[in-house]
C-alpha cells in the first residue's frame, strides 16, 4: 500500500506540506494542491484512515443502544431497523456500534461510558419512553444524536426525530373495524413509559368518539410489545369481555400473540374475532390468517436516521429535523369484513 511518505518523496514537497495539501489547507497553493491530488491518484496512495480519524477526533462509528426487554430483535421493528441503519452507514462509510441494555440506571451508564470514551461521533436512540433520561443526557452534554420516535404527547421534542403518525394510523384501523359493524373493540396498548403509547391510546379513543361508542377502560389492556403480551392481553379481555368481537394491537407482535390466544380459547380469527396490527413486519403478511395491520416505513426511518445524524456530525444538518411520517393501512384476512356487523 502506498502511503504519504512515498507520495511526498514521488512529488518532492515535505510530508508536512503534502497532509496540508490532502486536508485542503488553504496555505498551500491550488496548483500545488491540486498536483498532489492528481499524482497521489496515479500512484495508488491510500490514505490512513485511522490516523485521520485520531486528527479530526472521529471514529466514523454511529451508536445504538437497543432496550433487552424487546427480545424479539430477529423479527420484529428492530431488526427493520437496524437493516436500514445499516445499509445507510455502510454506504456512507460508517460502523455501527450495537448494545443492548435493560432500561434503568444501567441503560444510562452505557450511554455515559459510550459518548465519555468518544467511541461514536452520534448515536440513534430507538424508542422514546416519557420523561426520557437519556434524552436529556445527550442533550446536557451536546453530543450529536437523532431519535426514532417522539417525546410523549403533553412533552416539548426539541431533539431532531423521525416518527409516524400512531395516532393516525390506529385511528384509520379503528375506523376500518368500524365500518364493518364492530361496536365492542378491545384495545392491547404497549407499556404506560413508552412515549407513543398515549398517541395510539387516542387514535382508537378518537375513532370510537367519532362513531358514538364509549371508550371504556375495562376492554384496554397493556402489554409488553412481545407476542406473550398480546398472547395474556386477548386472554385476559375475552375471559373478562367475551362479547368484544374485534382487539386493536399497537405492533404486530403483540397481535401475532392475541391471534394465538383467540384461536387457544377456541376464536377463529377473521370469523369470530377480528385482530388488526402495527408495523406490518414480514411476519404479517404470512401469519394464518394474514395480519391487517399499519404499515410504518421501517427500514426508511433507518436510513433517513442515519442520514440525518451524519449531518449534524458534519456540521450541516439538513433544514427539517424534526419529520412526522405517513402511516398506511394494509387489509388482510384478519380483520374479516362481515362478523360483528348488528353487534
Amino acid at each position: 500500500m502506498v502511503g504519504i511518505k512515498e507520495l511526498a518523496q514521488k512529488t518532492g514537497f515535505s510530508i508536512t506540506t503534502v497532509s496540508r495539501a490532502l486536508a485542503e489547507y488553504s496555505d498551500v497553493s491550488a496548483e500545488t494542491r491540486a498536483f498532489i491530488r492528481q499524482t497521489a491518484r496515479e500512484i495508488g496512495y491510500q490514505p490512513n484512515e485511522v490516523a485521520r480519524q485520531l486528527r479530526r477526533q472521529r471514529s466514523n462509528t454511529l451508536g445504538l443502544i437497543i432496550p433487552t426487554y424487546d427480545h424479539s430483535f430477529s423479527e420484529g421493528f428492530f431488526s427493520q431497523l437496524l437493516h436500514g441503519i445499516g445499509d445507510a452507514a455502510g454506504d456512507a462509510r460508517y460502523d455501527v456500534l450495537i448494545s443492548a441494555r435493560s432500561p434503568g440506571d444501567d441503560e444510562l451508564e452505557a450511554y455515559k461510558r459510550i459518548v465519555g470514551g468518544n467511541r461514536v461521533d452520534g448515536i440513534i436512540l430507538a424508542r422514546t419512553r416519557q420523561h426520557d433520561p437519556r434524552i436529556a443526557y445527550l442533550k446536557q452534554v451536546g453530543h450529536p444524536f437523532v431519535v426514532s420516535g417522539r417525546t410523549a404527547p403533553d412533552e416539548i421534542p426539541d431533539f431532531p426525530y423521525i416518527d409516524v403518525d400512531s395516532q393516525a394510523g390506529i385511528y384509520a384501523v379503528t375506523q376500518h373495524l368500524i365500518a364493518h359493524g364492530h361496536r365492542q373493540i378491545g384495545l392491547i396498548l404497549p407499556p404506560p413509559d413508552v412515549a407513543y403509547t398515549d398517541y395510539r391510546r387516542r387514535g382508537y379513543a378518537d375513532a370510537l368518539s367519532d362513531a358514538g361508542i364509549a371508550y371504556q377502560n375495562e376492554w384496554v389492556f397493556s402489554g409488553d410489545l412481545r407476542r406473550s403480551g398480546g398472547y395474556q392481553g386477548m386472554y385476559h379481555l375475552l375471559d373478562h369481555h367475551p362479547t368484544l368481537t374485534a382487539v386493536v394491537c399497537s405492533n404486530d407482535l403483540m397481535a401475532l400473540g392475541a391471534m394465538q390466544a383467540a384461536q387457544a380459547l377456541g376464536r377463529i380469527v377473521g370469523r369470530d374475532i377480528a385482530v388488526v396490527g402495527f408495523d406490518d413486519l414480514f411476519d404479517a403478511e404470512y401469519a394464518h390468517p394474514p395480519l391487517t395491520t399499519v404499515r410504518q416505513p421501517i427500514y426508511e426511518i433507518g436510513r433517513r436516521l442515519v442520514d440525518l445524524l451524519i449531518g449534524i456530525i458534519q456540521g450541516h444538518p439538513p433544514q427539517e429535523t424534526q419529520i412526522l411520517l405517513p402511516t398506511e393501512l394494509i387489509v388482510r384476512e384478519s380483520c374479516g369484513t362481515h362478523i360483528g356487523k348488528g353487534g
